[in-house]
């Protein structure tokens, strides 16, 4: 192992943390700064970077692409592991209502000079189960969205799906609003595994739902699988891999089970005073993840990044999460969504009702802020994009002014000594190792005041 000098000291870097058992909290690096580092304090500042032009790249000069996320927050079943802000409670009008409240909400801000006659590049329908609404709801959403910000330049629409909520003729409905991506939440084959994880699917629904969708001609596939769900087990697991194989899905998104504090199963282990979380321990879940990739692999599939198989890279982009990563400007409406506007974090009120009250009042709904500066944004998009396996040091450098290597050199040291980063001249890269655990890895990159967010 390596050794730095300071004060004439001399320093190894610290050993990788240890990590066995599943306890509760957010595991994966879904944004940074953490959520908890969000302040309804910083509101004003957001509303205020609404009212001025879209904020441009200082090196480039140029407006960021601009995506539009939609949060359908609703559920047939709430599922024991979802962290989501989902309700299954809700009747016709208060859908309705909702639906209303959303197109309220786009309608603001559309109207600010931060969109400046922007067209949005994607579109992302999310939840909760945005297959949970009707076709009729579907195209007067839609049909209302459009006519805001049209979708003459959007690249690729996803659309969430649970199986069990798609009839042929809703799977039409859907592809006729002009979806590209069809995300299928399948999370396993075993019907048992399903039902104890609080799934309201079945593995018959599964099949149905798939083929028809192949049948009126989806241009991507994808189906989401999740690695060590309560009572799963190695031949489980591998029954599912090779059904999902089987398939020949374009895209693959397979997750290990974390268990954040606002699940089902947390409050099952509060009440029973555990502190290890009843599924898999991470280093089962990783060696499942890579067994899984290695199927795929095979066929012939691509790893593009710490979740993603895909059957063919040259045409089956992610072109949300690219934006995502990569500091695009996403419109997010809807409650508890949150998004990024301006160089402005943001997100809405977490509870449906004060949600749309704020909105029927002619309020936008958001409920906290966070101004991002400009080191943070580097290290924000600098982190995001090592779950893609590697990032380019010279794009990095061209688009912030300094060489990652130079701007990041102690964490990278960190991660070169634990034998996490792979060699390949401009690329810096990360091993299959480091990838399957990369979320925990990055928080080598973290500022300090920061880590104190990581369960936000």
């Amino acid at each position: 192992m390596s050794t730095t000098t300071l004060n004439s000291r001399t320093v190894s870097p610290p050993a990788l943390p240890l990590q066995k058992e599943t306890t509760a909290g957010n595991y994966f690096v879904a944004n940074y700064p953490p959520f908890a580092f969000w302040k309804r304090e910083q509101v004003p500042d957001f509303l205020a970077a609404l009212e001025r032009p879209p904020l441009v790249a200082r090196r480039s000069s140029l407006v960021p692409p601009l995506g539009l996320y939609t949060h359908i927050p609703f559920c047939r079943k709430r599922c024991h592991f979802c962290y989501f802000k989902v309700y299954t409670d809700k009747d016709s009008s208060e859908v309705r209502g909702y639906l209303d409240a959303l197109l309220k909400e786009l309608t603001v801000y559309a109207g600010k000079p931060v969109i400046g006659g922007r067209k949005p590049k994607f579109v992302y329908f999310g939840g909760g189960t945005p297959s949970y609404l009707s076709p009729d709801q579907l195209k007067f959403l839609t049909d209302g969205m459009k006519r805001l910000l049209p979708w003459d330049k959007v690249e690729e629409v996803t659309f969430e799906a649970e199986p069990g909520t798609l009839t042929d003729h809703k799977l039409q409905a859907i592809r006729d609003l002009g979806v590209t991506r069809l995300s299928l939440g399948i999370e396993h084959f075993d019907d048992h595994i399903l039902e104890i994880n609080g799934r309201a699917h079945r593995s018959k629904e599964i099949a149905r739902a798939y083929a028809y969708a192949r049948e009126i001609g989806f241009p991507q596939i994808n189906i989401d699988l999740i690695a060590g769900m309560v009572e799963e087990t190695e031949d489980k697991w591998k029954e599912t891999v090779a059904k999902a194989v089987e398939l020949r899905p374009d895209s693959v998104t397979i997750y290990q089970m974390e268990v954040p504090f606002n699940t089902g199963i947390y409050q099952q282990m509060k009440a029973e005073g555990k502190l290890v979380a009843p599924v898999a321990d991470w280093e089962t879940k990783r060696r499942w993840v890579n067994f899984a990739f290695g199927e795929f692999e095979k066929l012939g599939y691509t790893i593009t990044s710490a979740t993603t198989v895909v059957r063919d890279p040259a045409k089956v982009k992610f072109v949300y999460r690219d934006g995502l990563f990569s500091g695009a400007d996403i419109l997010s409406i809807g409650v508890a969504s949150f998004g990024h506007l301006s160089g402005v974090h943001y997100q809405n009120h977490h509870d449906f009702q004060p949600y749309v009250d704020a909105v029927n009042a002619g309020q936008l709904p958001v409920y906290r802020a966070y101004v991002v500066p400009d080191d943070e944004r580097y290290l924000r998009e600098f982190i995001l994009q090592l779950k893609l396996g590697s990032v380019s040091a010279a794009a990095f450098a061209k688009k912030f002014g300094r060489d990652p290597r130079e701007q990041f050199a102690a964490p990278l040291s960190t991660l070169k000594d634990w034998g996490f980063l792979a060699n390949g001249g401009d690329r810096i890269g990360v091993t299959r190792d480091g990838l399957l655990q990369i979320d925990r890895l990055l928080h080598q990159f973290f500022k300090p005041e920061h880590e104190t967010g990581r369960y936000a």
